[in-house]
């Protein structure tokens, strides 16, 4: 356990209340950790709860390789209705009946957005287009397009399909989902996208992220937990759970963190980002395949 003077020195996996931003998790963090070292793998919603991975101190250098990393979520699709902000946040611009929809005409739409697709992201999001943000033009009303981009729906599943009457009378369908998705992936634009395909607009109402990467809800914890008893996965912990390990004896290790661009095993090719452990299990760097040597792309040794 680390004790509350001491400044941490890892990740931590932060169950997110609803209503949070990420930022405000982050500073948050700052408070608890008592240092301003602090940064997250990739945002959640304000509406969304569930995994958000911090780092404290030298875990930060991991974050930016960590938010590359596949993700799970569970959420509610409500049928019906088109909001703004393709969420339950923005405002309702459209009603349809979709009490008619079918079971299999959903399992058609919800096909057609697995696997490799293009998405285009939602409008009030954090998408930069010629440098300003997405949610800044929409909210000044201002007419623009962003582009789709790839994104991979490894699996979308449909657990439940509940009728409801919205609060403005309109019949409408509630899907609860489970998708896993890869990175940059907007759950809320896979709900936006299957009302638009059924005809009847669509948007999410509930969300919660149950994993990123390694990182399960099973080892997040509240921040009311975290202010009580902050505990941190350790750096190299962290790593290993990650990234693939390659162990090097000492010689090795020294050259390393000198600089010097060892020969990496043909079987970390085309890996990413691997994890570099000197003996005793002491993390040296974060590295990558280029031209069969290693590139370091974070040293902690």
């Amino acid at each position: 356990m680390t004790q509350k003077h001491t400044t941490p020195d890892g990740l931590v996996i932060v169950d997110k209340p609803s209503g949070f931003t990420s930022h405000d998790v982050v500073a948050k963090m700052r408070g608890i950790a008592r240092t301003r070292r602090v940064g997250h793998a990739g945002t959640l919603d304000p509406m969304a709860t569930g995994v958000l991975v911090l780092g404290v101190e030298r875990a930060t250098k991991l974050l930016g390789h960590l938010a590359l990393t596949e993700k799970e979520y569970l959420g509610t699709v409500r049928l019906g209705q088109n909001t703004l902000t393709d969420d339950a946040e923005g405002e309702i611009i459209s009603s349809a009946d979709a009490s008619g929809i079918t079971r299999e005409a959903v399992d058609a739409g919800v096909a057609k957005l697995t696997g490799d697709i293009m998405q285009v992201p939602s409008k009030v999001s954090a998408i930069k287009i010629n440098g300003v943000r997405s949610y800044k033009r929409a909210r000044e009303g201002e007419e623009f397009e962003i582009p789709a981009r790839p994104v991979t729906v490894s699996s979308f599943a449909v657990y439940d399909v509940r009728a409801a009457v919205a609060e403005d009378g309109t019949p409408v369908l509630d899907l609860v989902v489970s998708v896993v998705c890869s990175s940059g992936t907007y759950i809320r634009a896979l709900a936006r996208d299957l009302g638009a395909d059924l005809g009847v607009g669509g948007h999410l109402t509930a969300l919660r992220r149950t994993r990123v990467g390694p990182y399960k809800l099973d080892s997040a914890r509240t921040l009311d937990q975290l202010q009580q008893d902050l505990k941190v996965m350790p750096v190299a912990e962290a790593a290993a759970a990650a990234f693939p390990r390659w162990d090097v004896e000492e010689r090795r290790a020294r050259l390393l963190i000198n600089g010097v661009r060892l020969e990496m095993p043909e079987e970390y090719a085309g890996s990413g980002a691997v994890a570099v452990f000197g003996p005793g299990g002491r993390l040296l760097a974060l590295v990558e395949e280029q031209r069969g040597k290693a590139k370091s792309l974070a040293v902690f040794a």
